[in-house]
């Protein structure tokens, strides 16, 4: 059995100290990310630049004080995240610059330049290998973060609609992937429509991203050949009309995840940081956050990033629920609430399979020591 592997945590409270950023570059100084050779290192921090309507991101200020540290340790820091699969405000290099710079991601605020990693249409990819994978023997991933020296993935965790929880790993995976490496990941499960359920509220088309949904006497089918599988129409449903009759599609997903991840961070240096607040049960691809199902807990990093999301999931199970949340409304419809916070969050999600997955692949360990600063 491996050893465990070393969690560093620090909460936000902050008072004449500096404030937060110069908490969070500490908290990463007493990880260790100066080991990392930097110097005249190209290095990706890969992040999420929230889409439009979207309120849960992580502000700029974040950004700036992992671009310092990485430039004051003599490497050459940019911003990173890749085109998405579905409608918004991200799905093109120019529409997710021009988001990113509206949600205050320019280089005068972050200190350094954002670059899309799989180019203007989401084509710009490489073909990396997944050693060991199992789903995929390769991944496609976004150029730009490939060509970096060094990764350093800068996650909010936070809930999500298919994969239980958002964090590093899916930051990485699902992130880093091309538009090509995103359906790949989601096409082992396409949804379908129960017309009983069926409002005809049309909301589901609104998220669809190759117009494979149609409306047929007020109800909504779903064209198997043009859908991609995303799973955006299943999120979007508040009747839960759509549904995946591939019982396993959740769990390919998680594993597909892992193994993309594995691809992005494998042979070569990386580090991990996630912030734990605004825990909303969505991704923040969506144009909405939620309320937040838990208060704000702290920011973790680590060199394991399965270790850092076990914990990270750990620290969000402890922490007391708010109410009035998706948790109550689930509760609302006749839900059994299990006290597993992402289950309760998303009945359907299987959110261990994507640690175990990691940790089968050798990413990291689920076996962690938290070092509270």
């Amino acid at each position: 059995m491996s050893n465990p592997s070393e969690v560093f945590f620090t909460d936000f409270r902050t008072q004449t100290d500096g404030g937060l950023p110069l908490k969070l570059k500490n908290l990463c100084g007493r990880a260790g990310i100066a080991k990392i050779d930097f110097d005249g290192k190209f290095t990706a921090i890969k992040m999420h630049f929230g889409e439009e309507g979207n309120l849960s991101y992580l502000r700029p200020d974040y950004a700036k004080a992992v671009a310092d540290v990485v430039r004051e340790n003599g490497g050459i820091p940019f911003l990173t995240d890749c085109n998405t699969l579905y409608p918004g405000k991200r799905k093109n290099a120019i529409d997710h610059l021009t988001v990113a710079m509206q949600h205050g991601f320019l280089p005068v605020t972050t200190g350094c330049q954002l670059i899309i990693g799989d180019g203007l249409k989401g084509t710009d990819d490489i073909e990396v290998p997944v050693v060991n994978g199992e789903l995929c023997k390769t991944a496609r991933i976004g150029r730009a973060v490939m060509d970096a020296d060094v990764f350093i993935s800068l996650n909010h965790f936070k809930g999500h609609e298919e994969a239980g929880f958002g964090g590093a790993l899916k930051n990485i995976g699902m992130g880093c992937g091309s538009r090509a490496g995103k359906m790949e990941q989601h096409n082992d499960g396409k949804p379908e429509v129960n017309q009983e359920l069926c409002r005809g509220c049309r909301k589901c088309a609104k998220e669809c991203g190759s117009d494979a949904i149609h409306f047929d006497g007020g109800k909504a089918s779903i064209n198997q050949h043009e859908c991609k599988g995303c799973g955006r129409c299943i999120g979007a449903c508040n009747f839960d009309a759509i549904f995946n009759p591939n019982e396993g599609a959740f769990e390919d997903l998680n594993k597909k995840i892992a193994e993309y991840s594995q691809a992005v961070c494998y042979g070569r240096p990386c580090f991990h940081i996630s912030l734990i607040l605004d825990v909303s049960p969505y991704c923040d691809c969506h144009g909405y956050n939620d309320a937040p199902l838990i208060p704000d807990i702290g920011m973790a990093a680590s060199f394991d990033p399965v270790a850092l999301d076990a914990a990270c999931a750990d620290l969000c199970q402890k922490a007391m629920r708010f109410p009035n949340t998706r948790i109550t409304d689930n509760a609302g419809r006749g839900l059994k609430l299990t006290g597993d916070l992402w289950h309760d969050s998303e009945p359907n999600s299987v959110w261990k399979m994507t640690l175990s997955h990691a940790e089968k692949l050798g990413l990291g360990t689920q076996r962690y020591t938290l070092v509270r600063i």
